[in-house]
């Protein structure tokens, strides 16, 4: 197992110093689901939502949020993000909307977190435009499926 690179010999935190580490292509790729009562899901699928375009709104604050990471999480490096995407699949058969986030940049550090970052800021707008109608909507199963670049390479959930 890696030891934690964000503390020193001496158990302080600081961030990790990337400046001799190589430029490579990095990609991550996120997802998670918010699950909500079959009424506001047909709102929101359908559109009708008084607030407007509920999925279009989400996925410009994921984007919005993916470039505000280093200022949401202490430790993180600011990025140059190259590429940013959101794809919702909705499934009526539970009532719940998924998000994926494929981030991308060009650097000496990855973009799990910025994907990850997305991913919950897209799923948390979808509930604060829906909890006036739904307050118990759930937000889980947010996880890492994938990255790849720099030295640790390719790796895959489950693999």
């Amino acid at each position: 197992m890696n030891k934690l690179t964000h503390f020193d010999e001496s158990g302080q935190a600081h961030m990790v110093n990337v400046g001799d580490k190589a430029s490579t292509h990095r990609i991550a790729i996120a997802t998670g689901k918010i699950s909500m009562l079959s009424e506001t899901f047909k709102m929101v699928e359908a559109g009708t939502h008084k607030k407007g375009d509920v999925l279009g709104i989400a996925r410009i604050a994921g984007i919005q949020a993916s470039k505000k990471t280093a200022d949401l999480i202490p430790l993180c490096h600011p990025l140059a993000l190259s590429h940013v995407s959101l794809e919702f699949q909705t499934n009526s058969k539970d009532s719940s909307i998924a998000c994926q986030v494929r981030a991308e940049t060009t650097g000496p550090t990855g973009v799990e977190m910025e994907a990850l970052t997305a991913v919950q800021v897209a799923l948390l707008t979808i509930y604060d435009m829906c909890k006036a109608v739904d307050r118990g909507m759930v937000i889980g199963d947010v996880k890492l499926l994938e990255k790849s670049g720099g030295k640790s390479g390719e790796w895959k959930l489950g693999e």
